[in-house]
């Protein structure tokens, strides 16, 4: 997977995650991937939300560890 942009956004609590993947991704272009690591458990929830919401993809989400990982494709 060709990641285009990748933010940390571990420590960080909700909705803060959500609000730098957003500002990140008004940056991008439409097919580019954003990946976002977060420590935040209830990150998961929220993109998928997030997701359905905006109309960018969630590609893939999985946990590493004690991060919880994010792929979005921008719409």
């Amino acid at each position: 997977m060709n990641i285009d942009k990748e933010i940390d956004t571990r420590g960080l609590n909700c909705p803060l995650p959500i609000l730098k993947a957003k500002k990140a991704l008004t940056d991008m272009q439409s097919g580019q991937l954003l990946k976002v690591v977060s420590t935040d458990a209830g990150s998961v929830r929220d993109f998928q939300a997030f997701a359905k919401q905006t109309g960018n993809e969630l590609v893939e989400q999985s946990e590493q560890g004690q991060d919880f990982v994010h792929v979005l494709r921008r719409r």
